[in-house]
């Protein structure tokens, strides 16, 4: 009786393990298609600002989707971060945690908050070249905007000033 009950005991275990890297990989695939999505944000947006009346909108719109998708590809990391903690838990203490549990809470003082993720390496050094470089296309669009090339040789649009009185 006593091997029946720990061969299911061990059944368990494996589904749970199971689960929880189920729940990691999908963690791991969401942070990937924020990164995709953030380099297709920003190569968009540039694409706007070039064929735009006011290049400088585009561009301050396309920052605040490029910080979201930092913000959550940073979160994202920190989920996965707490269920590789739950996953080694019940991979080495057997029988100590709920059946099936998914609670991560327990781990959240071991794993870095999601502020420090926000500026962790993998994180950081992906997002914030794209935001730069958002910034410095902002400048440059705001500073050289009037001598820019228009699309197709279209002059640039005239200035409130030189439009004649209606």
């Amino acid at each position: 009786m006593g091997n029946d009950r720990e061969r299911l005991d061990r059944e368990q275990m494996w589904q749970h393990l199971g689960l929880i890297q189920t729940v990691i990989e999908r963690h791991a695939r969401t942070s990937f298609l924020l990164k995709g999505w953030t380099v297709t944000l920003a190569t968009a947006v540039f694409l706007l600002a070039v064929r735009s009346e006011i290049p400088g909108a585009s561009l301050v719109v396309g920052l605040l989707p490029a910080l979201a998708f930092w913000g959550l590809d940073a979160y994202y990391l920190r989920q996965e971060r707490l269920f590789r903690k739950l996953y080694d838990h019940v991979r080495t203490s057997p029988g100590t945690s709920d059946p099936f549990t998914m609670n991560t809470a327990p781990f959240a003082g071991t794993v870095q908050s999601w502020r420090r993720t926000l500026v962790s390496f993998s994180v950081f050094w992906f997002h914030a070249p794209v935001i730069v470089a958002l910034v410095v296309g902002l400048g440059l669009f705001l500073c050289l905007g009037a001598k820019l090339p228009m699309p197709d040789g279209a002059a640039p649009p005239a200035a409130a000033s030189d439009r004649p009185e209606p």
